[in-house]
């Protein structure tokens, strides 16, 4: 297990080369430096946790790549206290970022077997992790889609409020 300081310092790397690709809120920055994306991976791949790259989990899914998480928690325009859902869980790590950003994250996830990979780690983070809050978006300032939107497609964009 690497040392904190080498943490950091991959961490604070990683932020630099975000910031460098145009990603400028401080909010969205701090969360991606204060998330401990190893946490998420297998242990082989532990080492690479740092690297702006998307990254095999499981169900044959991949960890998103910081940049794209950096990305759509900025365009998400959001102020703490949001709540904000999330469909399509993965990893956990869009959701983790979101909630280190101080926003009332529920997350939802379809794949059973990275709910359960998942679902520890969220728990721990306080992450409110969903297995089946059905269809009623009613409620959310925001929706985070992770997923194809081809289930109940109509459903969910005729709901006028989130």
């Amino acid at each position: 297990m690497e040392d904190n300081y080498i943490l950091n310092e991959k961490r604070r790397i990683l932020v630099e080369g975000i910031k460098a690709k145009g990603i400028k809120n401080s909010t969205v920055l701090d969360a991606i430096a204060n998330v401990p994306r190893d946490m998420l991976l297998d242990k082989n791949l532990k080492k690479y946790a740092y690297q702006d790259r998307a990254l095999p989990i499981a169900a044959g899914q991949t960890i998103s790549q910081p940049y794209t998480v950096a990305f759509q928690s900025q365009l998400l325009e959001v102020k703490k206290g949001d709540k904000v859902l999330e469909v399509g869980t993965g990893s956990g790590y869009q959701a983790a970022v979101l909630c280190e950003m101080g926003l009332n994250v529920y997350t939802i996830e379809r794949q059973k077997e990275l709910y359960l990979c998942s679902g520890v780690f969220l728990r721990n983070a306080t992450i409110a992790f969903i297995e089946n809050l059905g269809m009623d978006m009613k409620g959310f300032q925001n929706m985070h889609i992770m997923m194809g939107l081809s289930l109940q497609q109509e459903l969910l964009l005729s709901q006028k409020h989130f």
